[in-house]
Protein backbone atom coordinates (compact mmCIF):
# COMPACT_ATOMS: atom_id res chain seq x y z
CA UNK A 1 0.00 0.00 0.00
CA UNK A 2 1.30 3.66 -0.60
CA UNK A 3 0.32 5.62 2.60
CA UNK A 4 -0.13 9.24 2.82
CA UNK A 5 0.61 10.43 6.19
CA UNK A 6 -0.23 14.57 6.80
CA UNK A 7 1.73 15.88 9.70
CA UNK A 8 4.33 13.39 9.73
CA UNK A 9 6.74 15.66 12.05
CA UNK A 10 3.88 15.33 14.99
CA UNK A 11 3.58 13.05 17.79
CA UNK A 12 1.31 11.02 15.88
CA UNK A 13 2.43 11.71 11.94
CA UNK A 14 5.56 10.62 12.91
CA UNK A 15 4.90 7.50 15.04
CA UNK A 16 2.14 6.63 12.94
CA UNK A 17 4.39 6.39 9.60
CA UNK A 18 7.72 4.80 11.27
CA UNK A 19 5.18 2.00 12.20
CA UNK A 20 3.67 1.78 8.61
CA UNK A 21 6.79 1.91 6.66
CA UNK A 22 7.54 -1.37 8.09
CA UNK A 23 4.95 -3.23 5.67
CA UNK A 24 3.82 -0.28 3.24
CA UNK A 25 5.29 2.51 1.13
CA UNK A 26 4.95 5.68 3.34
CA UNK A 27 5.10 9.02 2.27
CA UNK A 28 4.91 11.81 4.89
CA UNK A 29 3.87 15.36 4.43
CA UNK A 30 4.80 18.54 6.74
CA UNK A 31 5.17 21.90 6.75
CA UNK A 32 7.09 23.10 8.51
CA UNK A 33 9.51 21.10 10.85
CA UNK A 34 11.50 18.76 8.19
CA UNK A 35 12.82 15.50 9.32
CA UNK A 36 15.14 13.11 8.15
CA UNK A 37 15.33 9.11 8.28
CA UNK A 38 15.64 6.72 5.30
CA UNK A 39 12.36 4.70 6.25
CA UNK A 40 10.04 6.45 4.53
CA UNK A 41 9.76 9.76 1.43
CA UNK A 42 9.42 13.36 3.45
CA UNK A 43 7.35 15.87 1.70
CA UNK A 44 7.60 19.55 2.56
CA UNK A 45 4.35 21.42 1.83
CA UNK A 46 1.72 23.46 2.93
CA UNK A 47 -1.12 21.69 1.95
CA UNK A 48 -3.29 25.40 2.43
CA UNK A 49 -1.51 26.49 -0.97
CA UNK A 50 -3.60 27.20 -3.64
CA UNK A 51 -3.43 23.40 -5.56
CA UNK A 52 -0.75 21.69 -3.05
CA UNK A 53 -3.47 19.04 -2.18
CA UNK A 54 -4.03 18.44 -6.20
CA UNK A 55 -0.59 18.58 -6.77
CA UNK A 56 0.28 16.04 -3.78
CA UNK A 57 -2.24 13.72 -4.09
CA UNK A 58 -1.13 13.54 -8.48
CA UNK A 59 2.56 12.77 -7.30
CA UNK A 60 2.12 10.23 -4.73
CA UNK A 61 -1.08 8.61 -6.46
CA UNK A 62 -1.98 6.72 -2.73
CA UNK A 63 -3.96 4.28 -2.07
CA UNK A 64 -4.98 5.46 1.28
CA UNK A 65 -4.72 9.17 3.86
CA UNK A 66 -4.54 9.33 7.12
CA UNK A 67 -4.90 13.09 8.02
CA UNK A 68 -2.94 13.82 11.17
CA UNK A 69 -1.97 17.34 10.48
CA UNK A 70 -3.88 19.53 12.71
CA UNK A 71 -3.38 22.92 15.39
CA UNK A 72 -3.75 21.07 18.12
CA UNK A 73 -2.35 23.54 20.66
CA UNK A 74 -5.80 24.36 22.65
CA UNK A 75 -4.73 27.58 23.69
CA UNK A 76 -3.61 28.75 20.33
CA UNK A 77 -7.02 27.91 18.79
CA UNK A 78 -8.63 30.26 21.15
CA UNK A 79 -6.00 33.13 20.39
CA UNK A 80 -6.12 32.47 16.60
CA UNK A 81 -9.99 31.47 15.66
CA UNK A 82 -9.90 31.67 12.26
CA UNK A 83 -5.74 30.00 11.45
CA UNK A 84 -7.79 26.77 13.64
CA UNK A 85 -10.74 27.34 10.97
CA UNK A 86 -8.90 26.75 8.64
CA UNK A 87 -6.61 23.71 9.45
CA UNK A 88 -8.68 21.75 11.75
CA UNK A 89 -12.22 22.29 9.79
CA UNK A 90 -11.46 23.46 6.11
CA UNK A 91 -8.39 21.72 4.91
CA UNK A 92 -10.02 18.46 6.16
CA UNK A 93 -12.59 18.86 4.01
CA UNK A 94 -11.16 19.44 0.77
CA UNK A 95 -9.04 16.31 1.51
CA UNK A 96 -12.14 14.55 2.11
CA UNK A 97 -13.56 16.39 -1.19
CA UNK A 98 -10.56 15.24 -3.57
CA UNK A 99 -10.02 11.73 -2.06
CA UNK A 100 -14.10 11.12 -2.63
CA UNK A 101 -13.31 12.13 -6.17
CA UNK A 102 -10.46 9.73 -6.58
CA UNK A 103 -12.14 6.96 -4.27
CA UNK A 104 -8.92 6.83 -2.19
CA UNK A 105 -9.77 5.85 1.37
CA UNK A 106 -9.71 8.60 3.79
CA UNK A 107 -9.05 8.83 7.60
CA UNK A 108 -9.77 12.01 9.81
CA UNK A 109 -8.10 12.12 13.34
CA UNK A 110 -10.06 14.19 15.38
CA UNK A 111 -10.49 14.24 19.06
CA UNK A 112 -12.14 13.31 21.98
CA UNK A 113 -12.62 17.01 22.83
CA UNK A 114 -16.05 17.36 20.92
CA UNK A 115 -17.90 16.54 23.78
CA UNK A 116 -18.16 18.96 27.21
CA UNK A 117 -17.22 15.86 29.74
CA UNK A 118 -20.18 16.74 32.01
CA UNK A 119 -21.67 13.36 32.15
CA UNK A 120 -18.86 10.48 30.51
CA UNK A 121 -18.96 7.30 28.87
CA UNK A 122 -19.69 8.79 25.56
CA UNK A 123 -20.33 6.19 22.63
CA UNK A 124 -20.47 6.98 18.92
CA UNK A 125 -24.51 7.63 19.26
CA UNK A 126 -23.76 10.56 21.66
CA UNK A 127 -24.29 13.98 20.62
CA UNK A 128 -21.47 16.13 21.03
CA UNK A 129 -21.59 19.57 22.59
CA UNK A 130 -17.67 21.27 22.19
CA UNK A 131 -16.04 24.03 24.16
CA UNK A 132 -12.83 24.96 23.12
CA UNK A 133 -12.49 26.39 19.99
CA UNK A 134 -9.96 23.43 18.94
CA UNK A 135 -12.78 21.30 19.60
CA UNK A 136 -15.26 23.17 17.83
CA UNK A 137 -13.22 23.04 14.92
CA UNK A 138 -12.11 19.88 14.78
CA UNK A 139 -16.20 19.07 15.02
CA UNK A 140 -16.83 21.20 12.35
CA UNK A 141 -13.96 19.55 10.46
CA UNK A 142 -15.89 15.70 10.89
CA UNK A 143 -18.72 17.11 9.73
CA UNK A 144 -17.41 18.59 6.50
CA UNK A 145 -15.11 14.62 6.15
CA UNK A 146 -18.58 12.86 6.93
CA UNK A 147 -20.55 14.87 4.11
CA UNK A 148 -17.78 15.06 1.63
CA UNK A 149 -16.46 11.39 1.95
CA UNK A 150 -19.20 9.01 3.01
CA UNK A 151 -16.86 6.45 3.42
CA UNK A 152 -14.10 7.91 5.08
CA UNK A 153 -13.17 6.72 8.76
CA UNK A 154 -13.72 9.21 11.59
CA UNK A 155 -11.38 8.24 14.47
CA UNK A 156 -11.78 10.40 17.75
CA UNK A 157 -8.30 9.67 19.75
CA UNK A 158 -6.13 10.49 23.04
CA UNK A 159 -2.82 9.91 23.09
CA UNK A 160 0.41 9.27 24.67
CA UNK A 161 3.92 8.58 23.66
CA UNK A 162 7.18 9.64 22.69
CA UNK A 163 7.48 12.84 20.43
CA UNK A 164 10.14 14.14 18.24
CA UNK A 165 10.37 17.73 19.49
CA UNK A 166 9.82 15.53 23.54
CA UNK A 167 7.17 17.91 24.71
CA UNK A 168 4.22 16.80 22.79
CA UNK A 169 2.61 14.47 25.43
CA UNK A 170 1.04 14.53 28.75
CA UNK A 171 3.52 11.37 29.37
CA UNK A 172 6.12 13.42 28.20
CA UNK A 173 5.51 16.21 30.58
CA UNK A 174 5.47 14.15 33.60
CA UNK A 175 8.36 12.31 32.52
CA UNK A 176 10.62 15.10 31.67
CA UNK A 177 9.77 17.20 35.06
CA UNK A 178 9.65 14.34 37.53
CA UNK A 179 13.22 13.44 35.53
CA UNK A 180 14.66 16.78 36.57
CA UNK A 181 13.09 16.85 39.90
CA UNK A 182 10.52 19.88 39.23
CA UNK A 183 6.76 19.72 41.27
CA UNK A 184 4.27 19.31 39.08
CA UNK A 185 0.33 19.52 38.98
CA UNK A 186 -1.94 17.04 38.06
CA UNK A 187 -6.14 17.13 37.74
CA UNK A 188 -7.33 15.20 39.70
CA UNK A 189 -11.15 15.65 38.21
CA UNK A 190 -10.08 15.35 34.59
CA UNK A 191 -10.32 11.84 33.14
CA UNK A 192 -9.53 10.56 29.55
CA UNK A 193 -8.50 7.38 28.11
CA UNK A 194 -5.56 7.99 26.48
CA UNK A 195 -3.93 5.02 24.15
CA UNK A 196 -0.46 4.87 23.36
CA UNK A 197 0.23 6.46 20.11
CA UNK A 198 2.19 3.46 18.57
CA UNK A 199 -0.66 1.34 19.54
CA UNK A 200 -3.11 4.05 18.23
CA UNK A 201 -0.75 4.08 14.54
CA UNK A 202 -1.60 0.27 14.48
CA UNK A 203 -5.03 0.19 15.15
CA UNK A 204 -5.73 3.10 12.11
CA UNK A 205 -3.97 0.79 10.14
CA UNK A 206 -5.63 -2.11 11.23
CA UNK A 207 -9.14 -0.09 10.22
CA UNK A 208 -7.35 0.75 6.68
CA UNK A 209 -7.17 -3.30 6.54
CA UNK A 210 -10.76 -3.76 7.73
CA UNK A 211 -11.85 -1.53 5.48
CA UNK A 212 -14.00 0.22 8.12
CA UNK A 213 -16.33 3.41 7.38
CA UNK A 214 -17.57 5.97 9.80
CA UNK A 215 -17.33 7.43 13.02
CA UNK A 216 -14.96 5.21 15.65
CA UNK A 217 -13.67 6.41 19.54
CA UNK A 218 -9.99 5.13 19.13
CA UNK A 219 -9.23 5.33 23.04
CA UNK A 220 -7.64 3.17 25.61
CA UNK A 221 -10.53 0.45 27.08
CA UNK A 222 -10.27 2.09 30.11
CA UNK A 223 -9.71 5.60 31.63
CA UNK A 224 -7.54 7.59 34.03
CA UNK A 225 -7.40 11.00 35.73
CA UNK A 226 -4.79 13.08 34.94
CA UNK A 227 -3.13 13.31 38.51
CA UNK A 228 -3.52 9.06 38.82
CA UNK A 229 -1.49 9.17 34.60
CA UNK A 230 1.23 11.05 36.19
CA UNK A 231 1.40 8.32 39.54
CA UNK A 232 1.50 5.84 37.06
CA UNK A 233 4.33 7.41 35.24
CA UNK A 234 6.28 8.28 38.29
CA UNK A 235 5.97 4.61 39.41
CA UNK A 236 6.66 2.91 36.31
CA UNK A 237 9.81 5.44 35.91
CA UNK A 238 11.01 5.15 39.11
CA UNK A 239 10.77 8.78 39.89
CA UNK A 240 8.94 10.53 42.94
CA UNK A 241 5.47 10.74 42.72
CA UNK A 242 5.63 13.08 45.74
CA UNK A 243 6.44 16.06 43.54
CA UNK A 244 3.16 15.57 41.64
CA UNK A 245 0.69 18.23 43.30
CA UNK A 246 -3.25 16.75 43.21
CA UNK A 247 -5.37 19.98 41.89
CA UNK A 248 -8.28 20.82 40.33
CA UNK A 249 -8.70 21.88 36.92
CA UNK A 250 -10.70 25.21 38.11
CA UNK A 251 -7.50 26.37 40.24
CA UNK A 252 -5.30 26.00 36.80
CA UNK A 253 -6.08 29.37 34.87
CA UNK A 254 -6.18 27.53 31.95
CA UNK A 255 -7.31 30.20 29.27
CA UNK A 256 -9.59 27.76 27.35
CA UNK A 257 -12.21 25.15 28.77
CA UNK A 258 -11.49 21.73 29.44
CA UNK A 259 -13.72 18.93 29.66
CA UNK A 260 -13.49 17.22 32.93
CA UNK A 261 -15.27 13.77 32.09
CA UNK A 262 -13.51 12.58 28.66
CA UNK A 263 -14.18 9.07 29.14
CA UNK A 264 -15.17 7.40 25.99
CA UNK A 265 -16.26 4.09 25.20
CA UNK A 266 -14.50 1.91 22.51
CA UNK A 267 -16.46 -0.97 22.44
CA UNK A 268 -17.37 -0.58 18.62
CA UNK A 269 -14.00 -0.30 17.62
CA UNK A 270 -13.04 -3.72 19.47
CA UNK A 271 -15.97 -5.10 18.17
CA UNK A 272 -15.45 -4.27 14.56
CA UNK A 273 -11.68 -4.92 14.33
CA UNK A 274 -12.41 -8.34 16.41
CA UNK A 275 -9.52 -7.58 18.36
CA UNK A 276 -9.14 -6.12 22.09
CA UNK A 277 -8.11 -2.50 22.60
CA UNK A 278 -4.76 -1.87 24.80
CA UNK A 279 -5.76 -0.61 28.19
CA UNK A 280 -3.71 2.68 29.62
CA UNK A 281 -1.34 -0.27 31.59
CA UNK A 282 -0.31 -2.09 28.46
CA UNK A 283 -0.02 1.24 27.36
CA UNK A 284 2.34 2.32 29.50
CA UNK A 285 4.47 -0.44 29.65
CA UNK A 286 5.35 -0.25 26.14
CA UNK A 287 5.99 3.42 26.51
CA UNK A 288 8.42 2.26 28.92
CA UNK A 289 10.04 -0.78 26.65
CA UNK A 290 10.54 2.33 24.09
CA UNK A 291 12.41 4.07 26.61
CA UNK A 292 14.80 1.68 26.95
CA UNK A 293 15.27 1.13 23.37
CA UNK A 294 16.82 4.68 23.14
CA UNK A 295 13.37 5.65 20.82
CA UNK A 296 12.95 8.79 21.94
CA UNK A 297 16.56 9.96 21.08
CA UNK A 298 16.25 8.91 17.97
CA UNK A 299 13.22 10.35 17.16
CA UNK A 300 15.06 13.75 18.53
CA UNK A 301 17.47 13.15 16.02
CA UNK A 302 15.06 12.87 13.08
CA UNK A 303 14.10 16.70 13.50
CA UNK A 304 18.12 17.34 14.45
CA UNK A 305 17.20 17.73 18.33
CA UNK A 306 20.17 16.86 20.45
CA UNK A 307 19.83 13.72 22.48
CA UNK A 308 19.50 14.52 26.72
CA UNK A 309 21.85 12.13 28.00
Amino acid sequence: MRLLVTGASGLLGLNLALEASQHHTVFGVVRENPIKLDAFEVLQTDLLAPKAVEDMLEHIQPDAIIHCAALAHVDACEDDPTEARRINAELPGFLAAKTAEEAIPFVQVSTDGVFDGQRGDYTEADEPNPLSIYARTKLEGEGYVSEFHPGAIIARANMFGWSPSGQRSLAEFFYNNLSANNPVKGFTDVYFCPLLVNDLAQILLAMLDKKLTGLYHTVSSDCISKYDFGVAIARRFGLDESLITAISVDDAGLSAARSPKLTLSSEKLARDLGQPIPTIEEGMERFHSLHKENYPQKLQEMRGVPSKS
